[in-house]
């Protein structure tokens, strides 16, 4: 019998990206070497007890913990990342506790010798002990996007990392601190994905969204972006959705947008459905579960929204 694939079968009823890039903004990357990873994206097999249990406080504080891995980091100095606040340390083993206790009281960390983080990071989930989608299509991924900043001088630093969300969408990548999540990438989206980044601009035929949006509102936003592009217009975007999240079926959505010599409004009509499908390669065995989707039906131009 074949080998299954949570990643293959989203793909094969359409599950979309769009909606799935929810991701907290204040974040902590650790530099841990991946062959000691554990399920929890989080935990390594030989991390201190009292260091893990800080780890995993941070986020009831409102940061989110993961991992990162490249095999130039030496392993017992760890690199560790603050974001947003593009802040890098490197800290010996036997200071993280220390430091990470510094973090959770809210010190000055000037003491511990930040470096400003001035290339945006790119993080390739490549966690096998979480899902084996992620270590057949992230590592690989991880390795071509490494490969092509390298060759073509991009302004990235791209690690490996654990767990980062929507196993059954790898290869999956998070770009930091712009908080744009991108699944599904293809060998030919690699360098693509990449220059559009350095410019600013998300990667469309990846892209599922803005971290800091609802999934409703994510689904406004690539939708308004794709009907601009296919106008040949690169634009910024504002959405403006002041509604509650109810479990209405459909949402009209405003879109705002500004291009170099043009401006106007787009209303975006937005649906849920219910998919069902297989969350992770876990769910294999059990069987596919109802989750809510969201798609766009219909992009019209319309009148500006009064101020």
């Amino acid at each position: 019998m074949s080998q299954r694939f949570c990643a293959v079968e989203s793909r094969a009823i359409d599950d979309p990206l769009v909606g799935s890039g929810a991701h907290l903004e204040r974040n902590l990357l650790l530099s841990w070497p991946r062959p000691k990873w554990q399920r929890n994206l989080r935990q390594a097999s030989d991390m201190p007890e009292t260091l893990s249990a800080a780890l995993h406080a941070l986020p009831d504080e409102g940061r989110r913990v993961n991992l990162i891995h490249r095999r130039e980091q030496p392993e017992r100095h760890h690199r560790v990342f603050l974001m947003p606040e593009r802040q890098a340390f490197d800290v010996p083993r036997e200071a993280l506790g220390d430091f990470i206790a510094a973090l959770r009281r809210g010190d000055d960390l000037t003491a511990w010798r930040p470096e400003p983080v001035d290339r945006s990071l790119v993080l390739c989930c490549t966690h096998g002990k979480k899902d084996k989608c992620c270590a057949k299509f992230g590592f690989a991924t991880y390795k071509a996007m490494a490969e092509a900043v390298r060759h073509h001088d991009l302004p990235f630093d791209v690690w490996e990392s654990t767990h980062l969300g929507g196993c059954r969408l790898a290869a999956s990548a998070l770009v930091l601190p712009q908080l744009r999540k991108y699944g599904r990438i293809g060998d030919d989206d690699i360098l693509p994905l990449l220059e559009s980044e350095a410019r600013g601009r998300p990667y469309l035929p990846c892209y599922r969204g803005d971290s800091r949006l609802t999934p409703r509102r994510q689904c406004a936003q690539v939708a308004a972006l794709e009907w601009l592009a296919a106008q040949g217009l690169e634009a910024d975007i504002e959405v403006v959705d002041d509604a509650e999240e109810t479990d209405a079926p459909h949402h009209e959505v405003a879109v705002k947008w500004q291009a170099a010599h043009r401006q106007g409004w787009l209303t975006i009509t937005c649906h849920t459905l219910e998919l069902l499908r297989y969350d992770t390669c876990a769910d294999l065995a059990d069987g596919p579960s109802p989750s809510q989707v969201w798609r766009a039906v219909e992009v019209r131009e319309s009148p500006p929204i009064p101020a």
